[in-house]
């Protein structure tokens, strides 16, 4: 599959195989990282990262990916750039695609990287926007193929705001691989209309289904992946946090909700999360409201169903496999 000069903005651009390619890819590149194998397919070449938004597992992962394939690699934050204040994103991705091979954006609106790509002659890689966190993606359906023999009609159940980026983007890639999605949500934080009714078409073509409801249990029964995600997103303003825990506490992913799930259910969750008082958003949020935990509880976090870290072990592996099939 040639997949070369492509940009990766979102999944709704790619198809089944595709995508599937690009997870098998990753795992081809995850054995030869574990047996120390060199894989600097793609030495001499070089990429930048423009993040607007700070990162610990996005900016880890394109950085050692990158270098594993034996690529230079240039990093500008916030701060590092004139994208968008003295400089316009389409003669940034002039300027950038001159110098570099590729280029990732973590940060807005979608129409950003979308701008970006389009005035770029590399391969731009959303790493990601307020929309679609495609990345994060090929990681979360690759670790639940390591847990299950197959994908095709397994059901996960994302639990939380369902309009946020990854809500959205796992609804897309469950409806094009055959996994039945589940969203359980207050009804006020059900997905955009419109995606809703593009994955149906595709959920429909791969013989798997959208659901959308309010009932826990309802959603969770013979589940086989319980996915959540912060309350509150990069980015939003801290004085919705009371507004978001009035809704989405019952929405929490605790013991008893995971034993409503199959007895090999695993649960996911993207990174950063707030099941203890070890962060300083968690104690800020204990002396307001008296929450110890948020979206999910200590207990679900560190059992033996949680897979949170191969997880966010795997964005490494699927970030270097869209570098590489990409730039090769």
């Amino acid at each position: 599959m040639n997949l070369s000069g492509r940009d990766f903005l979102k999944l709704l651009d790619y198809s089944k195989e595709e995508i599937l390619y690009l997870i098998d890819l990753a795992k081809v590149l995850k054995r030869k990282k574990q047996d120390g194998e060199s894989h600097r397919y793609l030495k001499g070449k070089n990429v930048v990262l423009l993040f607007e938004k700070d990162s610990t597992r996005t900016r880890c992962a394109f950085e050692v990916g990158a270098m594993d394939l034996g690529m230079g690699v240039t990093y500008l934050g916030p701060t590092g750039s004139q994208m968008g204040k003295k400089e316009s994103i389409a003669d940034t991705a002039r300027v950038l695609s001159r110098m570099y091979d590729g280029i990732e954006y973590r940060g807005f609106e979608q129409t950003i990287v979308e701008e970006l790509a389009k005035n770029s002659s590399v391969p731009v890689w959303n790493g990601l926007t307020n929309e679609f966190h495609p990345t994060q993606m090929l990681a979360d359906i690759m670790t639940v193929s390591e847990n299950f023999d197959t994908l095709e009609g397994r059901k996960l159940v994302f639990l939380g705001d369902g309009r946020n980026n990854v809500a959205n983007s796992l609804m897309v890639i469950c409806s094009k691989l055959g996994i039945n999605f589940t969203c359980c949500a207050p009804n006020q934080l059900f997905p955009n209309a419109e995606l809703i009714s593009q994955c149906k078409t595709f959920a429909a073509q791969n013989h798997s289904e959208i659901v959308l409801t309010e009932n826990v249990e309802e959603a969770v029964t013979n589940a086989d992946v319980l996915y959540t995600d912060v309350w509150v997103s990069m980015g939003e303003d801290a004085s919705i946090w009371k507004e978001r825990i009035d809704l989405l506490q019952p929405y929490q992913v605790n013991k008893r909700v995971m034993s409503m799930a199959n007895p090999n259910a695993i649960f996911l969750h993207c990174l950063p999360s707030f099941h203890d008082l070890n962060t300083k958003i968690g104690k800020e949020i204990y002396d307001k409201f008296g929450l110890e935990e948020m979206e999910v509880s200590n207990e679900v976090f560190e059992s033996s169903q949680s897979k949170v870290f191969d997880q966010a072990e795997n964005r490494l592996h699927t970030i270097k496999a869209v570098m590489y099939a990409t730039l090769k």
